[in-house]
């Protein structure tokens, strides 16, 4: 198919200043529980692709479902293009790339029945009911994609990518006395292997432990806390309250967050390093090339507590007279690439967990994240669960703790990173586009004097 994509845009290489097509062809199976109901089991195919054109500083983008109608969505892209352009093309230069990125496999979910995927959810999705009388229902959901996606452009780049992704998602929901509801969740995700999915009956279980757990919380006391962060928590943190505003469409576009975030001006303490990083081995986040043909990247968002690079997709590198950084995503073909993160993480410390809350007279301890938003520099997050922390010990179970605050205090507030490191698998949201494959990740990571609500 790349042959073929290459000899339709040829003709159009000096029509426009810039022109790209990009198609998936994927397959993919779902299958959904919701309590003892067998809820969805989808199989689809699919082709799709898009054509973005630039000319004169403006862009254009089309949709195709079938290869027939290419040539036409081709002109059309270009002729909304050339109406719609009245400035300067602004693209950060690329060598042109041809290369083919394969699968490694593992055990492949293509080769395997749909009854055999069933049968093995199922037996999770009973596990969590029968866990304890307190089980209410559950949601569990498996999922396996495998697509191909292809890319040309008419500077002359050919890139062809595999990618596979199984995943599967795991909650329960526990009622109490008085009606109190608390939830637990658990996923699985591997780029490669579906054995990965197999014989993980205990962190499956960990969903309803969970949301059991929980139900004998007492509401946490409202107030300033010092608080620790789970790895899961502090991987949400960064990436939804500094990520974003890492994401350089956003910066360019706003003059204060131009001022907040010069780069080379300190944000934290030296021992904190904020990364996004597309090389990882194995993550959702992962990939050799983004949806612009550039290659993926290691990049230091905060090296030695200063802010050292932002997230650029080739326009906003050249607007902003930076370098591309291989963070321009789509969920899919057809929609136009953005700047997106891809693995964002803090790096691990040197401070263990016993030494982080062994000074703690009283703090909470933060586990993973159940909602929150952003609103530019603020932010406000749920955690899933809580513990109190007395006297350096992790204490009772606390309930309906939110975590509130100004993202570039918070930095600042950062005390103590902790030397283990946890990614987990995500979906980001932006500009209508979700769920993007996405991970986070860090160490635990203490915070001082941050406002905790309670009920």
């Amino acid at each position: 198919m790349h042959e073929q994509l290459q000899q339709a845009i040829a003709p159009y290489r000096d029509t426009v200043d810039y022109v790209e097509i990009r198609v998936e062809q994927s397959e993919q199976t779902a299958i959904s529980f919701r309590g003892e109901q067998l809820d969805a089991v989808d199989r689809s195919l699919s082709l799709a692709g898009g054509i973005r054109a630039c000319h004169q500083g403006g862009w254009s983008f089309v949709t195709f479902n079938g290869l027939a109608e290419l040539q036409d969505r081709i002109e059309a892209a270009i002729s909304q293009a050339r109406l719609v352009g009245k400035d300067t093309t602004s693209l950060a230069p690329l060598e042109p790339i041809q290369d083919y990125v394969a699968v490694e496999l593992g055990r492949d979910p293509r080769g395997l029945s749909l009854l055999e995927k069933r049968q093995l959810i199922a037996e999770y999705n009973r596990l969590l009911l029968e866990y304890d009388p307190r089980i209410q229902t559950t949601m569990v959901g498996y999922r396996d994609r495998f697509g191909i996606n292809y890319f040309v452009n008419s500077t002359g780049s050919c890139i062809v990518q595999e990618r596979l992704d199984i995943s599967a998602r795991f909650g329960a929901i526990a009622r109490g006395d008085e009606g109190i509801v608390r939830q637990g969740f658990e996923s699985v995700h591997s780029r490669s292997d579906y054995d990965a999915l197999v014989g993980i009956e205990e962190r499956v279980l960990g969903a309803a432990k969970r949301a059991v757990t929980q139900l004998e919380a007492k509401s946490v006391k409202g107030g300033q806390h010092t608080v620790v962060l789970d790895p899961y928590l502090a991987g949400v943190f960064i990436h939804e309250a500094f990520g974003h505003l890492s994401e350089a469409d956003f910066v360019y576009e706003n003059p204060r967050m131009q001022e907040l975030l010069t780069l080379g001006k300190p944000m934290a303490i030296p021992q904190l390093n904020v990364i996004d990083d597309a090389t990882l081995p194995g993550l959702p986040g992962t990939l050799h090339y983004d949806d612009e043909g550039v290659p993926a990247q290691r990049k230091y968002l905060i090296k030695d507590g200063i802010l050292s690079q932002r997230l650029h997709s080739r326009e906003t590198a050249g607007k902003m007279q930076e370098t591309p950084t291989g963070n321009a995503r789509a969920i899919n073909a057809t929609y136009p690439p953005i700047v997106r993160m891809t693995n964002t993480a803090i790096e691990p410390g040197d401070c263990s967990f016993e030494e982080m809350i062994g000074d703690i007279e009283e703090g909470v301890y933060a586990v993973r994240m159940l909602g929150g938003q952003t609103n530019g520099e603020m932010f406000t997050f749920a955690a899933g669960e809580g513990y109190m922390i007395r006297n350096g010990k992790i204490a009772e179970p606390v309930s309906d703790v939110t975590l509130t605050g100004n993202v570039f205090q918070t930095l600042k507030d950062i005390d103590a990173i902790g030397n283990d490191t946890l990614y987990v698998s995500g979906g980001c949201g932006k500009g209508g586009q979700m769920p993007l494959a996405v991970s986070v990740g860090g160490p635990h990571v203490r915070i001082k004097d941050v406002v905790v609500g309670g009920r």
